[in-house]
């Protein structure tokens, strides 16, 4: 099996970025801004680099709330995020039962890769790929379609704590495993992931 990992929130905690933001819940604000941005720049048929999307989504948030955002410390602290607790023992058990292991974000080529090495899960990945590769943001289905040609003959599932990302990743012809995060549910009116799963070290026993 072809396992697709989202990057941000699915495996890496935006919770050190509280401090550079203004807290948890203007974390949420400024990520949740960011996304929406990405689904109403994918619906309406472009692309923007998702480093600039955060960035700009970042000022903005700050400034409704009166306050200044260092960029520069924005980005290193994006490039430096840790991994959840569940993450790399559900990657190991992933790779020891032969499934191939790749990951599938909007964040440019370059960050992913920082993102994966400097959280230690590099190793853990046969392949990173990009959205800004295929040149449309997830959930267009461009960047889930470049994954799966790269692997001819295999199936894939995306996985993801995003309910967009599931909803696009089955969209494009992918099975699905909704990571259910705090606070993550499926997304309302769409159809049920292939699987849902609270924590990572699951997933390799239902694939």
């Amino acid at each position: 099996m072809l396992c697709v990992f989202d990057v941000n929130e699915t495996l890496l905690d935006l919770a050190p970025m509280d401090a550079l933001v203004g807290g948890p819940e203007l974390r949420r604000e400024w990520f949740g801004l960011a996304i929406h941005t990405v689904l109403t720049v994918t619906a309406t048929g472009g692309y923007q680099d998702f480093a600039g999307i955060a960035g700009a989504a970042a000022v903005e948030v700050a400034a409704r709330h009166g306050r200044e955002v260092d960029l520069a410390a924005l980005g290193e602290g994006l490039r430096s995020l840790p991994a959840h607790p569940d993450v790399e023992a559900g990657l190991a058990k992933l790779r020891e039962a032969g499934h191939t292991v790749v990951a599938l974000t909007n964040s440019p080529l370059a960050t992913a890769e920082a993102q994966l090495q400097n959280s230690g899960l590099a190793p853990l990945f046969d392949r990173i790929f990009s959205a800004e590769q295929a040149g449309r943001l997830k959930p267009a289905p461009e960047p889930y379609h470049q994954v799966v040609a790269a692997y001819p003959g295999q199936e894939a599932v995306m996985i993801a704590a995003h309910d967009w990302d599931i909803a696009g990743a089955q969209a494009a012809g992918l099975r699905t495993a909704l990571l259910a995060r705090p606070g993550v549910r499926p997304l309302p009116g769409s159809p049920e992931p292939t699987y849902t799963i609270s924590a990572l070290p699951e997933l390799a026993e239902l694939l």
